[in-house]
């Protein structure tokens, strides 16, 4: 016994008739007569009752029918599962540490729109098919598409006010443009990515100039636009050229190319 023979007496069962039901499966009344005769013999019982016009159903078929429905559906239902799978289309892209959640998750649900089945995985760092980064982490062989642009502004823990004690990160690209804002003030601690340095000012340690989208929803801070023209980034999709060979990868690069996220 296997879904084909369910299929056949699920049909048969529902149709009291052997022509409308080998009509309604596309196969020939005689193979349908065959395959309802191998079903009654592996199961030891008659399920269906000749008759002038049509046939009968016996008891055991009765009996029969909810569970061969429930067991095709099921079958179907793991065989649409696989092929789904089977059908994703996958795509990595990893995360530079010094991006906010809130843009994170505009990209996620644009790509999620843009690539339908898509498979996405998000890795940390400088990883996957293409990468989320300031367009300052940008390597010489990447190709740059431009999301965002925002401002740096002076962020501090709720409460305080900025008193020349400073957080800064000189390993980040970011770090000789600010220094200039930095002035003569003591320079009290000091962090690998602007995230950790947010994590630094939230504790009170110091103030510190950030992107506006790390301050922003960021709890126990406040931030303030700088005087005169703002130093400003850009955040956006880095990958190589070569990349673009990647089905997901293209249809998101031209999706995101039409866009405008913030």
């Amino acid at each position: 016994m296997d879904i084909r023979h369910l299929k056949a007496f699920i049909v048969v069962f529902e149709e009291r008739n052997i022509t409308l039901a080998a009509q309604r499966l596309c196969v020939a009344q005689p193979t349908l007569s065959v395959t309802i005769r191998q079903l009654e013999e592996d199961l030891g019982v008659s399920l269906f009752l000749r008759q002038a016009r049509g046939v009968d159903v016996s008891e055991q078929a009765r009996a029969l029918y909810p569970q061969a429905c429930r067991m095709v559906a099921e079958a179907e239902a793991l065989r649409l599962r696989f092929r789904q799978e089977q059908e994703r289309v996958p795509l990595a892209l990893g995360i530079e540490a010094d991006i906010a959640p809130a843009q994170v998750e505009a990209c996620v649900r644009l790509a999620a729109q843009a690539v339908p089945g898509l498979q996405l995985t998000l890795l940390d760092g400088c990883e996957g098919d293409a990468r989320l980064a300031d367009e300052a982490e940008r390597c010489e062989d990447e190709l740059f598409l431009a999301l965002w642009e925002e401002s740096f502004v002076l962020v501090m823990a709720t409460g305080s006010q900025a008193d020349g004690r400073w957080v800064t990160c000189p390993q980040h690209p970011s770090h000789q443009r600010l220094m200039g804002l930095y002035g003569e003030g003591e320079q009290v601690a000091q962090a690998g990515s602007l995230q950790l340095a947010l994590a630094l000012v939230a504790a009170g340690l110091g103030a510190a100039w950030l992107p506006q989208s790390l301050a922003e929803r960021h709890p126990g801070v406040y931030w303030q636009p700088g005087p005169g023209p703002a130093l400003r980034r850009r955040v956006g999709l880095c990958y190589a050229a070569q990349a673009l060979d990647i089905p997901a990868l293209a249809s998101l690069q031209q999706a995101l190319s039409g866009s405008s996220l913030g």
